[in-house]
C-alpha cells in the first residue's frame, strides 16, 4: 500500500514536471516565434530525470523481471535498513541518481559485521554527492594486526606496506618532513612566514582546517612548529589517507569537497585548500566552497589557496573574479606556469594566494 502511494505520488510529480516542460515550450511559441526555441532550463531537465529514474527503479523492485526473459532480474527488494533510515533522516538527493550503488551498499545484515568494500562503493557514493552515507547498524571490521598505532611524532615513519605501495602519495615521511619549511619559489609559503605575517597584522593562528590535505603533512607541520591545531579533510580514494592522518596523531575528517564544512560559523583562524581544489571542480561547487570557507573563518582569518591550478586564461576570466567576490585582502598572490606535460599542453598555471578576511563586512 505504501509503495503504491509513493509510486502514485512520483507519477504525479512526473506529470507535473512534464506539464511544466510543455507549458514552457508552449509559452515560447506564443510569443514572437524566434528562429530557434530557447533551451529547456537544466534544473527542470534534472528534476524530470531524477523523478523518472526513481519511478523506474521502484517499479523494477516491485515487479521483478520474469525468469523466462533474458533480462537479469533485480537481486532483492529494497534493503530494510534503507527504509528505516528514510524515516529518521532525509537521504541526499544525489543518492537517488545511483540506486544500484546505494542498493549494493545498503545490503547487509543489521547488528553484524559490515561487509567488506573491495570496490570502494562508499567512496564512489560520497564522491557522487551521496553523503552522509545511510548505513548505520553494523560493526566496522577491525584488522587483526593494525597497520600502526598512533606515532609518537607526526613525522615518524609510517608502515613500510604503505610507503612501498604508495611511494608518491605523501606516505614517505623522509620527503614529507621537508614540506612547508623552506622558501624555494614564489609559490611556497613556509609556516614560519605564515605566522610572521599573521603576527605582524596582530592576528594569532590557533585553529585551522586543511581541505583535501592528503596524509596530513600541513597539519603535522603546524602542530610541531607552531603548536596550532589543524583538522584535515581527506578521502580514501586509491589509498588509506584517513588511516595515515590518524596514525600521525592528527584528526582526519572523511568528507568530499562538495560537503558543507563540518564547522560552526566564524570559529577558524585559517583554511588551507591544497591541490585537491583545482580547475576540475565544477564552478558552482567551487563557488559554494569559497563561501563556506568565508562562513567558518572569523574576522581577520586567512584563506590559503596552495598551488591552485587552472588554465591561465580561466584564472584571469573566471577564477580570479570568483575569488575577488569575497572581498578579501590579497596578502600574497603568486602565479607560475605549470611545467608538467599536462600543464604545458593545456596552458595551465599555478596560483598560490593568501587572502585575509576583513574584520567586519
Amino acid at each position: 500500500m505504501g509503495f503504491t502511494m509513493g509510486l502514485n505520488m512520483l507519477l504525479l510529480l512526473a506529470m507535473v514536471a512534464t506539464n511544466l516542460l510543455s507549458l514552457y515550450h508552449l509559452s515560447s511559441t506564443l510569443q514572437s516565434r524566434p528562429p530557434a526555441p530557447p533551451p529547456v532550463p537544466d534544473h527542470l531537465l534534472r528534476q524530470l530525470h531524477t523523478i523518472r529514474a526513481t519511478i523506474n527503479h521502484l517499479t523494477r523492485l516491485n515487479h521483478p523481471t520474469p525468469a523466462a526473459t533474458t533480462v537479469k532480474p533485480t537481486k532483492s527488494p529494497t534493503p530494510s535498513d534503507l527504509l528505516i533510515y528514510t524515516h529518521l533522516s532525509p537521504i541526499a538527493s544525489a543518492c537517488h541518481l545511483h540506486p544500484d550503488l546505494l542498493h549494493a551498499y545498503m545490503t547487509y545484515s543489521p547488528f553484524s559485521l559490515c561487509p567488506p568494500d573491495p570496490n570502494n562503493i562508499a567512496e564512489t557514493l560520497i564522491l557522487r554527492g551521496c553523503h552522509p552515507l545511510p548505513r548505520r547498524r553494523c560493526f566496522s571490521i577491525s584488522p587483526h594486526k593494525p597497520q600502526s598505532s598512533l606515532s609518537s611524532h607526526p613525522f615518524s615513519p609510517l608502515p613500510k606496506t604503505w610507503t612501498q605501495k604508495y611511494p608518491n602519495n605523501g606516505f614517505d615521511m623522509e620527503s614529507e618532513k621537508d614540506k612547508f619549511v623552506a622558501y624555494k619559489t614564489d609559490l611556497d609559503l613556509p609556516t614560519s612566514q605564515l605566522f610572521r605575517i599573521a603576527r605582524d597584522s596582530g592576528f594569532s593562528i590557533r585553529l585551522g582546517l586543511d581541505v583535501g590535505g592528503g596524509t596530513g603533512t600541513f597539519a603535522a607541520r603546524m602542530k610541531v612548529d607552531m603548536n596550532a591545531t589543524v583538522v584535515t579533510t581527506t578521502m580514501n580514494w586509491g589509498a588509506p589517507y584517513n588511516e595515515a592522518v590518524a596514525a600521525r596523531g592528527l584528526v582526519p575528517v572523511h568528507v568530499p569537497l562538495q560537503q558543507r564544512l563540518p564547522v560552526f560559523d566564524g570559529v577558524l583562524d585559517l583554511v588551507r585548500c591544497g591541490r585537491a581544489v583545482n580547475r576540475w571542480i565544477p564552478l558552482a561547487a567551487m563557488e559554494f566552497l569559497l563561501y563556506d570557507v568565508d562562513r567558518v573563518l572569523r574576522g581577520g582569518g586567512y584563506l590559503w589557496l596552495d598551488r591552485f591550478f587552472s588554465k591561465g586564461v580561466d584564472l584571469d576570466r573566471v577564477y580570479g573574479p570568483l575569488i575577488g567576490k569575497l572581498g578579501y585582502k590579497k596578502v600574497k598572490w603568486a602565479v607560475a606556469n605549470k611545467s608538467d606535460s599536462s600543464g604545458v599542453k593545456n596552458g595551465e598555471v599555478y596560483l598560490t594566494a593568501l587572502l585575509q578576511k576583513p574584520l567586519s563586512k
